[in-house]
């Protein structure tokens, strides 16, 4: 049985200005899909598969770099990019230099996530501008790209385009009395904390490495890796747990200085930062967190503190 194929409105809009012959190149490969939703290969992207297009099977269209969604009844086209005729020689890295992410770098795949991030961002500070200016007001403004490149060199890695996208707009948050502004209350950590936390789990993950090479293999611990780094904690002062992101997977992990084993999450940044938007837009639609206000501050229902439940307003709209 086919599947329905679903190409969004921008991206009818802006097919013909690609080539004159890219419309028609999409409605073939859209009836492709449906009967072989499973054609494409994984891209850099979490659970986005991507296939192409040859261009000179069709009059007037470039070759084409076309990024789906595969879900079990449908699928969705996320992106459609002109593939460059050549591309240049990567420079070589020096030693010194931060380390690459494990994930292949793909100039499509990066410019469409930087635009889902920024996105998702601007809807979470639209709602914080109409209805929370107190939790808007504790968000530092965005990282200068120097401040995130030093930020790099101090964790030695080269830092996932989401991420550089979320701390150009706001490199962290201070939050409303502890609490910041995502799900839970948890706060996106400023550049230089998540740099010394991330030094300092690593610090702590050396000392168990000698205690692990000691202790039978079903005993050993790890804690931290040099791949993740931490992105949320659980409060603007509260670093006790919070979520990394893993630069190799670009999925996101959560953490915990009680000794307890990361687990990694089903969230991409991407996918988290628009579930807390789609839960502000629509709080009673909310499955995961219940967003509420007190005294002009966002304060999310999980991580309500004693004292403020006679205060707090949950939203229902």
């Amino acid at each position: 049985m086919n599947v329905d194929v679903e190409v969004p409105p921008h991206i009818q809009d802006t097919a013909p200005h690609l080539g004159a012959g890219v419309p028609y190149a999409l409605r073939v490969l859209a009836g492709q899909l449906a009967e072989t939703p499973d054609m494409g290969h994984p891209s850099s992207l979490p659970g986005i598969l991507t296939v192409t297009v040859e261009g000179d099977l069709f009059e007037d269209c470039p070759a084409l770099s076309v990024g789906y969604l595969r879900e079990p009844d449908r699928v969705q086209i996320r992106y459609v990019t002109p593939i460059p005729p050549f591309a240049p020689t990567a420079p070589t890295q020096d030693a010194d230099q931060p380390r690459e992410r494990a994930r292949p770098a793909n100039p499509a795949d990066d410019a469409l996530v930087a635009r889902q991030v920024a996105d998702a961002w601007r809807r979470v500070t639209h709602w914080l501008q109409h209805n929370a200016p107190r939790s808007l007001e504790a968000l530092r403004a965005g990282a200068s790209p120097a401040a995130i490149t030093t930020l790099e060199a101090d964790v030695g890695l080269q830092l996932p385009v989401e991420l550089r996208t979320l701390w150009s707009l706001t490199a962290g948050d201070d939050g409303v009395n502890g609490a910041g502004c995502l799900p839970g209350n948890q706060a996106l950590m400023p550049l230089e904390e998540a740099a010394d936390f991330h030094r300092s789990r690593m610090d702590a993950q050396a000392q168990e490495d000698i205690l692990n090479a000691q202790r039978p293999a079903e005993d050993r611990f790890v804690g931290w890796r040099s791949a993740w780094v931490p992105v949320v904690s659980h409060g603007a002062t509260d670093h006790t747990s919070g979520l990394y992101l893993d630069t190799t997977t670009g999925y996101l992990g959560r953490w915990s200085r009680y000794r307890e084993s990361p687990d990694e999450e089903l969230d991409t940044l991407v996918t988290y930062l628009e579930d807390a938007a789609d839960m502000l837009e629509a709080p009673a639609l909310a499955v995961r967190d219940t967003p509420g206000l007190v005294d002009g501050a966002l304060v999310w229902g999980s991580g309500l503190v004693r004292g403020l439940e006679d205060q707090w307003r949950p939203l229902t709209g």
